[in-house]
């Protein structure tokens, strides 16, 4: 009977495959490459777009004790993608000017951006405004997810989401990767000529990660075109572990018996994965676009070039590159661990 350690070890592996497959393949659904959205058709309801300009942007009331709460609440979410300003219900006006600098550039118009409020009947107005989809859609699908709000309101249970039957952001978190990669589903969702249609198929399992990928490609490569090397080495570090627990999960609900160690070792290859690309960024120029055009798969990042990460003292990058590194990051899982899991690949 195998031991605890070695079930470990198998399914950090698998789950460090399954990410390195989903990042590398250009063609696949799940791809993680740098990539932005063409917004070449736009399908924006007008009415939705004149009543969302005169005010794009709101943020809903302090509240410090139901705040408190949902900052509690979030403390999952906070680990999975270890960083404490995830779900912190404390929006900073940085990361709002993140995402409006997004909506602008792209001329979202129609978008609106709920900061921390809880606003159902609002809501409900604009999914009556928003026309671009259908209304059986919207009268369904568009209706619980209002519910859905009004029920568990996001000052409390809050994950930053886009709500295409609203075109509504949402957003309890102070990362501006986040923030910006919702609005890139809600760039996803315009150049859709059925978005209700669109909006049911990403409901499915696996079919879900499409839009995912999409938009985490979206992101950074959003940062690389205006050569924000903060915001990108940010995107990398939560949207990789962010795409890696929506993975893990997947994988992990038909794996009868190990949604946990899978879950866990999806998270930490994402961590492992995204980590090491944010460090390349302005270290040596090379980007996840460029090592793909040169042939170096996602798989060789995770499994070869921990092995060259350069020690400290090696050259004053490498010092750079040591103080950058968290002290918590091999904390999920010891460098011994994820040496014999990406062995023999």
């Amino acid at each position: 009977m195998p031991s605890r350690r070695s079930v470990r070890l198998a399914a950090l592996r698998l789950a460090a495959l399954l990410l390195a497959i989903a990042a590398a393949d250009p063609a696949g659904a799940g791809c993680l490459e740098p990539r932005e959205i063409p917004l070449t058709h736009r399908n924006v309801s007008p009415r939705l777009e004149s009543v969302t300009r005169p005010q794009p942007v709101e943020r809903g009331q302090d509240r410090p004790i139901l705040d408190g709460i949902g900052w509690v609440v979030g403390i999952p979410r906070k680990i999975v993608l270890w960083d404490s300003r995830v779900a912190n219900h404390h929006v900073s006006a940085d990361t709002e000017r993140s995402v409006e600098e997004y909506l602008a550039e792209h001329e979202l118009d129609h978008v609106k951006v709920r900061i921390n409020q809880y606003a159902p009947l609002s809501d409900w107005k604009r999914l009556r405004e928003n026309t671009a989809v259908a209304w059986p859609y919207r009268y369904t699908l568009g209706t619980l997810s209002i519910a859905r709000e009004a029920i568990l309101p996001g000052r409390i249970f809050g994950r930053d989401r886009y709500n295409p039957y609203t075109a509504t952001v949402h957003l309890y978190s102070d990362v501006p990767a986040l923030a910006i990669k919702q609005a890139g589903h809600a760039k996803d969702f315009t150049r859709r000529t059925y978005p209700g249609t669109y909006s049911l198929a990403t409901l499915l399992p696996v079919v879900d990660l499409w839009p995912q990928a999409i938009a985490t490609g979206d992101a950074i490569a959003y940062a690389e075109r205006h050569d924000a090397a903060d915001l990108e080495r940010e995107e990398y570090r939560i949207l990789y572990p962010a795409y890696a627990a929506s993975l893990g999960g997947v994988v992990g609900d038909v794996a009868a018996g190990a949604f946990l160690p899978i879950y866990a070792g999806t998270v930490v290859a994402g961590h492992v994965v995204g980590r090491w690309e944010a460090r390349r960024v302005g270290v040596d120029g090379a980007t996840v676009a460029q090592r793909q055009a040169d042939g170096e798969p996602f798989v060789t990042a995770l499994a070869g070039d921990i092995a060259r990460l350069p020690t400290p003292g090696a050259t004053p990058a490498a010092d750079a590159l040591a103080r950058d590194l968290p002290t918590a990051d091999t904390g999920a899982v010891t460098a011994a661990d994820v040496a014999l899991a990406t062995q023999g690949w």
